[in-house]
């Protein structure tokens, strides 16, 4: 079992940063490959990043793909998401996610195993 609590969301204006931090709780966490999506109201959960348990494979999001970037550190066992540059079409909650690794196709996938409770990230025009 796995808990997952994210951290860093809040209001910030088009241009600006965040950095989205999701501690998690539980035994083998450098097992896991870890995700952020992230959901507006009234649309389908989507896919922001993941990364694989050494931290050595990464996948990003085209519509965030060079303003954001996913690390982890499997020693205080938290994942890091940060982002740049950010638009009013961000805004969303996001959510922090965990799976047993068993391919890196899989942790693209949406259907992770663990969920944190979300961060709302609001970017202002």
């Amino acid at each position: 079992q796995v808990q997952l609590v994210e951290s860093g969301g809040g209001l910030v204006q088009a241009g600006g940063s965040l950095r989205l931090s999701c501690a998690a709780s539980g035994r083998a966490f450098s097992l896991y490959a870890m995700g952020w999506f992230r959901q507006t109201p009234g649309k389908q959960r989507e896919f922001v990043a993941a990364i694989s348990p050494s931290g050595g494979s990464t996948s990003y999001a085209d519509s965030m793909k060079g303003r954001i970037t996913i690390s982890r550190d499997n020693v205080k066992n938290t994942v890091t998401l940060q982002m740049t540059s950010l638009k009013p079409e961000d805004t969303a909650v996001y959510y922090c996610a965990g799976r047993p690794y068993t391919g890196w196709n899989r942790a693209l996938m949406d259907d992770y195993d663990y969920w944190g409770q979300g961060t709302q990230v609001t970017v202002s025009s």
